[in-house]
């Protein structure tokens, strides 16, 4: 593994503009770079990051399994009891997962690390499937890297692929907050996957779903029902909004489906380490009110059990806080995870996202910032194997 400067394309504005990637550049600030890459060996990959992310997965499955119906569990998440039966009826109808993105510590060197799993509304997928794609294609027609590269990337495939095999030939329905340029983004993107899958689509704002109360169900502005919707809106959020409480007397099937609640939640963190202990691929974790935290000592990572964008993430060395976001998370309480710096690549420290579609790894992308805190602004820079 290794961080390559190269030159940037002239076009690449224009060319992101034709994709509909409007979110290029946030406040001013890149957000797509690629005045550099990061190259790999194909080994690095198959067995460094694609191996393992299969692995996780399993058992992040089999922890639900054992999670999911388990009382003392679910308050340990902080999952609303109202919601218990939706989660525990979704996981026995087998509802169905499109996709999740596992995050990773990963040098190239020793085995890569399971830092969390955004397992319910993870963003970054268009740039991931579609435009480091375009990157990689044009950058060997212009000679910045090698002919023989190759990237990681099957995404868009599996995406049309898993759509089919899910939605079969039902009407999709697509929501979230729309006024978000990255989230307007991904679902446009998600929508587009849906339509080459053979799927009719309607998308539509999370405010614009309503209900009707004669037959019970949710609606779309054109009083249609709303039987399988894709969500990018977090199911924490749903359970504290108005409507929330009619979702256990819907009839809507929901990808991500309500047993995704539990495996996008930190908690899982330390739920795997006790189910798992010493796995090569996981770091010590507890939640922190558990005295076997100690065990950590005085240089760990404080994450609340929900956030999103490394928000009121506290980096802890020798007692010290070495780097922290603020943020308006950390009310359910928080977990201490094994601090285990990201590498270092010329002063840049990388996360590798990696992406799965219905169960199966199929491509990363990776995000780089100063602070060794990944965050919203952190960028997005692509990939290669040399």
């Amino acid at each position: 593994m290794q961080r390559i400067t190269c030159l940037e394309r002239d076009d690449w504005r224009e060319t992101a503009a034709r994709c509909g990637f409007v979110f290029h550049t946030i406040d001013g600030e890149r957000y797509w770079d690629e005045r550099a890459y990061y190259g790999f060996r194909l080994e690095e990959i198959e067995r460094g990051i694609e191996a393992p992310t299969g692995e996780i997965d399993a058992m992040c499955l089999e922890l639900a399994g054992r999670v999911i119906g388990d009382e003392r569990s679910l308050r340990r998440l902080k999952i609303p009891e109202a919601f218990w039966g939706l989660i525990v009826e979704s996981w026995k109808r087998d509802d169905r997962s499109l996709y999740g993105r596992l995050d990773l510590r990963f040098d190239g060197k020793s085995p890569a690390k399971l830092l969390e799993y955004n397992a319910d509304t993870p963003t970054s997928i268009f740039e991931a499937a579609v435009f480091q794609w375009t990157w990689l294609e044009q950058a060997i027609e212009r000679r910045v890297i090698p002919s023989r590269a190759d990237q990681f990337n099957s995404i868009h495939e599996r995406l049309i692929a898993a759509w089919k095999e899910i939605a079969g030939s039902r009407h999709v329905h697509l929501t979230g907050i729309t006024g978000n340029e990255e989230d307007a983004g991904t679902l446009a993107y998600l929508e587009d996957t849906a339509r080459q899958a053979g799927l009719s689509t309607t998308l539509l704002d999370i405010e614009q779903v309503g209900w009707r109360d004669e037959a019970g169900g949710f609606v779309d502005l054109g009083e249609n029902d709303i039987a399988l919707a894709f969500k990018l809106y977090p199911w924490e959020w749903m359970f504290q909004d108005a409507f929330g409480a009619k979702l256990k007397d819907a009839p809507t099937r929901w990808i991500e489906p309500p047993w995704k609640a539990v495996l996008s939640n930190k908690g899982i963190l330390p739920l795997l380490w006790e189910m798992f202990p010493n796995h090569p691929n996981l770091l010590p974790a507890f939640f922190e009110d558990d005295p076997r935290a100690a065990e950590l000592g005085t240089s760990y990572v404080r994450k609340p059990l929900l956030s999103r964008e490394g928000a009121n993430v506290t980096l802890v060395s020798g007692g010290m806080p070495l780097d922290e976001q603020t943020g308006p998370y950390g009310a359910e309480g928080f977990v201490r995870q094994a601090l285990a710096p990201l590498p270092n690549f010329s002063g840049c420290y990388p996360v590798i996202g990696s992406w799965l579609v219905n169960h199966e790894p199929c491509g990363i992308s990776i995000r780089e910032d100063e602070s060794p805190i990944t965050g919203n602004r952190s960028r997005f820079l692509p990939h290669a194997i040399l």
